[in-house]
């Protein structure tokens, strides 16, 4: 029994660094260019050098995403980008279009490839077709079933990898052009607006104006809007699958977000291959999935299809219990003060949690706190990434980071 990869998402180098520090095996990341996520901050020629140097040192793995669906106009960009990067040692480039395949074969012939959920993997013919191509690693169509994956396994040869957690899409493994229709912006291009998070009205031709809402067993209107995967209670299910490489969503989400998902499936993972005839999920690590913002969760079709539970009907908004409030810069032991940097307000009276990588946190009361430069006490720390220092009821660690319950 092979213990899978635990892959995380990294929208940029700081979201790296604590998916690493909080315990994922391999990272994956886009850079500014041909990837399917746009909107994150991405990677830099320079912050991608420094990137894999941080994580190769810590004996983790880099993936690349090069896994836009390209048109003629990106060809010879791509190229050149391509050259300004093939000294960087990346691990694998996850691509979905075989014509950037190809012009990755041509431009670095000894790169390790990946084939991207865009390609919509779905069968052990189609494994054994992307095998044939040099492809080292498939990531799977999020439409596939245990029984499905089983089979795959079983008749192919060739690492299989799979999302576990985070957002899913209404979209075959998002092959999606609502986008490009709704709001002029290219989903296969990396540019998605989620239109399918929007909500929805009907209007008969000749009645302008007149507008009825869409409506599923008068459950709502916001019929295309998916829950959210989590597979953290099924983690032997995971195991048993043969899949190689458990893969979080969320390269739009914050590093509060990576590095809480990331904890706790490290903490699942490992305490299953403790003892895994004796295993059950510690329900501290499910609850710690629902402190960070999410939807309403569904395991997907691993199960088979789902047909209308995965579907939030009501609202495309997301569950926020919990606000993420602050990073820890440094801790004296000496003095039990730890040196904050803010990112959401806090202030005396409240309660607070802490936790690291590893099994470790604890909650208290915050009592005492002070600006970083004067040392004059404050009550409140309003401004966003304002250093603070705060006393500690017992020892923490550079990188702990800070959150507490909201308000609502």
């Amino acid at each position: 029994m092979n213990k899978p990869e635990l892959l995380a998402p990294a929208g940029d180098p700081e979201k790296l660094r604590a998916a690493i520090e909080y315990g994922a095996d391999a990272v994956y990341f886009g850079g500014e260019d041909f990837s399917l996520r746009s909107g994150s901050n991405n990677f830099g020629v320079d912050d991608m050098r420094e990137s894999v140097k941080y994580a190769h040192d810590r004996g983790k793995k880099c993936y690349l995403t090069l896994n836009i669906y390209a048109h003629n106009g990106d060809i010879e960009p791509m190229r050149e980008y391509l050259r300004k990067i093939r000294d960087i040692p990346v691990d694998a480039f996850l691509v979905s279009d075989p014509g950037v395949l190809n012009i990755l074969r041509e431009e670095m012939p000894d790169a390790h490839i990946h084939l991207s959920t865009q390609a919509n993997m779905t069968n052990y013919m189609a494994a054994e077709f992307w095998k044939a191509q040099g492809v080292e690693r498939l990531v799977l169509a999020r439409e596939l079933s245990f029984d499905e994956i089983h089979e795959i396994h079983d008749r192919c040869d060739i690492e299989l990898e799979a999302f576990v957690h985070g957002a899913m899409c209404i979209s075959y493994s998002g092959r999606c052009l609502l986008s490009n229709f709704m709001s002029s912006r290219d989903a296969n291009k990396g540019l998605c607006s989620h239109p399918c998070r929007w909500k929805y009205s009907l209007m008969e031709e000749k009645r302008p104006g007149e507008y009825f809402p869409v409506e599923e067993d008068s459950r709502g209107t916001y019929f295309m809007n998916s829950h959210d995967l989590c597979m953290i209670e099924h983690i032997p299910d995971l195991i048993d699958s043969g899949l190689s490489s458990l893969k979080i969503e969320g390269r739009m989400k914050t590093m509060y977000y990576v590095a809480t998902v990331v904890r706790a499936y490290r903490l699942a993972i490992d305490s299953y291959f403790e003892d895994p005839d004796g295993y059950r999920l510690d329900p501290e690590l499910y609850d710690e999935v629902c402190k960070v913002s999410h939807r309403h969760f569904t395991t997907g079709f691993f199960y088979g299809d789902p047909k209308g539970s995965a579907q939030n009907y009501t609202s495309s908004s997301y569950i926020k219990e919990y606000s993420f409030i602050g990073k820890v810069l440094t801790y004296d032991k000496n003095t039990c003060l730890a040196v904050v940097e803010q990112r959401n307000k806090m202030e005396k009276g409240d309660v607070i949690e802490l936790f690291g990588p590893g099994k470790d946190q604890f909650s208290q009361v915050l009592t005492e706190m002070y600006d970083n430069e004067t040392g004059e006490q404050i009550s409140s720390a309003p401004h966003a990434q304002q250093v603070v220092r705060i006393r500690l009821d017992h020892d923490a660690a550079a990188g702990w980071l800070l959150r507490k319950k909201t308000d609502e």
